[in-house]
């Protein structure tokens, strides 16, 4: 595949032909695009009836099940993007485009972009049973007196990839981050005390860009996006324990998903400053229109969010509520608003789930989260409390004797629930004080979950697979794996739908049940999560010139009721292989990405 990222457009249309000349020979011998349409779904028709036709004469039959099983999908997706419907819903007709390129019309390859050429040679091998990609070729190890070698070489690999993304108690991250800690309390004139008490972390937030510099080597384009984020007046602030993650002597493959994270790029801070200067409502999710009272979102009959702070010790770049967070010293806790929200709860029976979060919640003085906790705990339908939190990657000092013994308080077994619901994004977050900080909580008898977005620095193969296998293991329960938010702002951390499938099919499978219990999931705007391994829940309805794809989604409750679908256009596996290997991934390695919808 690798050698199709260096072939020009008439390069990749020749090739598309080449792996379909059949199509070709269609096109060419269409009158107009009405008649071209007509004669490629009949083609397609003709095909998949020749897969599952016992009776055929053609060689199709004689296929693989596996192969033929994505034939017809393919197959599926082919005839899609050929629906008149699927045309006027995203402006765009393949079927004119390819009719025209194929009637001698190059000049039209101006108007489309090596996405979907590549998009149009890898659909071709699907519904001709090409696809032929697998991680391990010609292993058949169901019932092979050989089964065990061959599962021997499936660990093997899986432990050799996962051993490259180091966490942060590795001896050469322990190494960096010691002295960087060192390097941090010299410069606020702190002690060893003070680094384990959160308080004094609080007081020392990093929110300009000269104190980041002074500390740590910017590469060129963080400077620029920190110097944009000032001009442009975005917030960012980290936490000295969470810069002290970050490699003193700049960017390296072992920390660039830590940096990514809270280190606004310029494009960012250009979409966010574009849309606020056009009055652009940047609630991507809807969260307003979901909202029966001020601070609460319910998208779901027993659980609902209650927003208790609009700001986090750190700010993420990527996070679905930039719109409404603030920096902490802006920020400000409206207890009327949030006595009134829980007044609201404990007026509704069917509200048994309350996710605490902001924000986070665990910015809050222990007092007041105090008082929130004992009020909703005396409402006697509240089954489980939630408390959403990042403190154990961000401040992980924020969780001491004090804090348990509150929650520990409130959980009552078989009565009501209080558990914590955080966000490690890559191994490199959990070092020996998040480890302690999990420690504590689990003594207490909580459990902790974890929701993962999946991201462009944490998508390499087995990235994921090697975080959940250390989250397991320090006693958090991998949960949602959610993919990014389709925002304007966060396209440089956006991964197509179709890697989160390959990474959940391909990679997380290879672990224990207990480890991979996280589920990929879609938030559908206003409406929830939409689980991605259920097929009937989405489809590709476009792949558009420029090599997006564009879903069809259907929220969860299209089952229970006539509900509106939701278009989501994705961004390019082009472009997105295109970056992985030009940051030196071998692309070869997601060769069958094209062939997950």
């Amino acid at each position: 595949m690798k050698e199709l990222f260096n072939q020009d457009k008439p390069q990749l249309l020749a090739a598309w032909w080449k792996a379909n000349p059949w199509m070709k020979n269609l096109l060419v011998s269409s009158s107009s695009v009405h008649d071209a349409r007509e004669k490629l779904f009949e083609y397609l028709n003709d095909l998949e009836r020749t897969y599952f036709n016992v009776f055929s004469e053609l060689p199709f039959k004689k296929l693989h099940i596996i192969d033929r099983q994505n034939a017809k999908e393919s197959i599926r997706v082919f005839k899609n993007i050929l629906r008149t419907e699927n045309e006027l819903l995203t402006s765009f007709s393949p079927v004119k485009t390819l009719w025209e390129l194929a009637s001698g019309n190059t000049e039209l390859l101006d108007e489309v972009e090596e996405g979907f050429l590549i998009e149009m040679i890898f659909l071709s091998h699907g519904i001709n049973g090409r696809s032929g990609n697998f991680a391990f070729r010609k292993e058949n190890f169901a019932g092979s007196k050989n089964s065990s070698s061959t599962l021997d070489k499936f660990a093997t690999h899986m432990r050799a990839e996962m051993i490259k993304y180091k966490t942060g108690s590795h001896p050469l991250r322990r190494l960096n981050s010691d002295g960087l800690k060192k390097k941090i309390l010299d410069h606020f004139g702190g002690t060893l005390t003070d680094w384990e008490d959160h308080s004094w972390h609080l007081k020392h937030i990093i929110r300009d860009p000269g104190t980041v510099q002074k500390l740590i080597k910017l590469e060129d384009d963080e400077l620029q996006g920190l110097e944009s984020a000032k001009a442009m007046g975005v917030d960012f602030q980290i936490t000295p324990y969470y810069l002290s993650l970050f490699n003193e002597s700049g960017r390296d493959g072992d920390d660039k998903a830590v940096r990514a994270q809270v280190l606004p790029g310029f494009r960012y801070c250009l979409n966010v400053y574009d849309s606020r200067q056009a009055n652009i409502d940047l609630d991507f999710m809807g969260e307003k229109q979901t909202q029966p009272v001020e601070r609460i979102t319910r998208r779901y009959p027993q659980i609902v969010i209650l927003k208790v702070i609009e700001s986090c010790p750190q700010i993420c770049v990527y996070c679905q509520r930039n719109w409404e967070l603030k920096s902490i010293d802006r920020s400000e806790v409206q207890e009327k608003k949030i006595s009134a929200a829980i007044d609201w709860i404990s007026k509704n029976p069917n509200i048994s789930e309350v996710l605490v979060t902001g924000g986070d919640p665990l910015l809050l003085g222990d007092d007041h989260l105090d008082s929130i906790l004992k009020h909703l705990s005396v409402i006697s339908h509240i089954e489980r409390i939630r408390i959403g939190t990042r403190v154990f990657a961000t401040l992980p000092f924020r969780v001491n004797d004090d804090l348990v013994a509150m929650l520990e308080k409130y959980n009552q077994p078989g009565r009501r629930e209080v558990c914590l619901v955080t966000h490690f994004e890559h191994t490199a977050e959990i070092t020996d004080d998040s480890i302690a900080a999990v420690t504590r909580i689990r003594k207490a008898g909580m459990s902790i979950y974890n929701q993962q977005v999946f991201t462009y620095y944490n998508s390499r193969r087995y990235e994921t697979s090697a975080l959940r296998r250390m989250l397991k293991l320090c006693g958090i329960d991998p949960y949602y794996t959610f993919n990014t938010k389709g925002k304007k702002e966060t396209i440089d951390f956006r991964v197509p739908l179709a890697r989160i499938q390959q990474e959940r099919k391909e990679e997380a499978r290879f672990l224990p049940g207990m480890v991979r219990t996280d589920e990929p999931v879609f938030n559908v705007p206003r409406m929830g999560k939409s689980h991605l391994r259920s097929w009937q829940d989405h489809e590709v309805i476009m792949i558009k010139g420029t090599g997006e794809r564009v879903y069809r989604f259907l929220p969860w409750q299209s089952r229970l009721a006539k509900v509106d679908d939701y278009l989501f256009t994705d961004v390019s596996i082009y472009d997105y292989l295109d970056r992985l290997l030009k940051d030196g991934e071998d692309v070869d390695q997601y060769s069958s990405i094209w062939f997950y919808y």
